[in-house]
């Protein structure tokens, strides 16, 4: 049985677009989306309604009339990502395609996309906080207060009535579960995304979605590698804002599906993979985005690479990083990914000698850079080549 290009195209994009929202942390934002309009390959129009007030009624003249004013504010979108992806013929047999390359694709979706379209929401909503001065003070012993400073901002710019939504980083989170002020008052409750209903930890009401540190800065660099945190990014411990401030608009090119006869680079099938997709906040709920960030934390010399002789090795690694409280961590991993990274006893200074027994061959290194105990900034990784 052959894979039909077209018909498999739409059922994977279908089905791919389903894991995104049931593994994103951010996905519930494309619910505010439905509205609006696409205009053009870039651009997307999104109505902001506004009214008059209240006036006195007028005895004689009856009711004063008052306008009724629909803005439609168009709003460009940039992150245009993709990528194509080839699994050989050899690798799958003839029953199985459809199943292998679902898994596949599914798996790709749920480690490379979601995280990248996670970090990038997040930290647009964190360094618009950062920008308006909507910026609470926190302390890790008592995380509680800062949460209560934030539904306390939060609610006054936006009201009692509306629905609010907390993200939370990995070290907040652990924080906040150890804490003995809220023991009683956290509950655990329906979430809504889309057609997926989670159950999530709450507070009053308030959703509390737990995200991974690495996804809560406020500021990334987006390259063919992926993505990466950039310079002077601030580790965002808590967002809090309406879960209707923030329109996640995705724009799903169809996914193309190419057999290996149809492929000409490969005996393999071909499969790719583009989104095209941005975050905006209306100008009237930008008052209601509020959070709670670590003190800047940045590498400004990352660890050179280096090549030595067996039995001749004297080198060090260094790296350089500016922030407050700041502590290292070396570590060594397998390859130039950072795969199979394994903590090294006693590295914890800017400064690692290579240890002078180190063999033959290609070995990698990064150190991993704390400031105020909490927000963390891995260092580029370097080769080190042994003669």
């Amino acid at each position: 049985m052959s894979i039909n290009s077209i018909a498999s195209a739409e059922m994977y994009a279908g089905e791919l677009d389903k894991v995104f929202t049931a593994k994103s942390a951010t996905a519930f934002f494309a619910d505010n989306a439905l509205r609006t309009k696409f205009v053009g390959a870039k651009t997307v129009i999104i109505p902001d309604i506004e009214f008059e007030g209240l006036t006195d009624y007028n005895r004689k003249g009856g009711f004063e009339n008052g306008a009724v004013t629909v803005s439609n504010t168009s709003y460009t979108m940039t992150m245009d990502r993709a990528r194509s992806l080839q699994i050989d013929r050899e690798d799958m047999d003839e029953t199985g395609i459809a199943s292998l390359a679902g898994k596949i694709l599914g798996e790709y979706v749920r480690t490379k996309v979601v995280p990248e379209c996670d970090a990038y929401v997040l930290s647009k909503l964190g360094s618009l906080a950062k920008e308006k001065g909507n910026l609470v003070e926190g302390d890790m012993a008592s995380p509680y207060t800062a949460f209560v400073n934030l539904v306390n901002e939060v609610q006054s710019a936006a009201g009692y009535d509306e629905e609010l939504v907390c993200f939370i980083d990995s070290h907040a989170y652990a924080a906040l579960m150890a804490s003995n002020e809220i023991t009683r008052s956290i509950t655990v409750s329906e979430f809504k995304q889309g057609e997926v209903t989670l159950s999530v930890k709450s507070i009053n009401g308030i959703a509390l979605i737990p995200v991974v540190s690495e996804r809560m800065k406020t500021a990334y660099k987006f390259d063919g590698t992926g993505f990466k945190p950039a310079e002077n990014a601030s580790e965002i411990f808590m967002l809090l804002l309406p879960k209707s401030a923030a329109h996640l608009v995705k724009k799903t090119e169809k996914m193309r599906v190419f057999t290996p006869e149809q492929n000409t680079a490969a005996d393999a099938y071909k499969f790719d993979y583009r989104l095209y997709y941005d975050l905006f906040v209306k100008a009237a709920s930008t008052d209601s985005v509020w959070a709670w960030i670590s003190s800047p934390l940045s590498i400004v010399a990352q660890p050179s690479n280096v090549t030595t002789a067996v039995g001749a090795i004297s080198e060090s690694l260094n790296v350089e990083a500016e922030g407050d409280a700041l502590t290292y961590q070396w570590y060594k991993c397998d390859t130039a990914t950072g795969k199979g990274a394994a903590k090294i006893s006693g590295a914890t200074t800017a400064t690692y000698k290579l240890p002078a027994d180190l063999t033959e061959g290609e070995h990698f290194y990064f150190c991993k850079v704390t400031a105020d105990g909490n927000n963390t900034v891995k260092s580029d990784i370097a080769l080190v080549v042994v003669e």
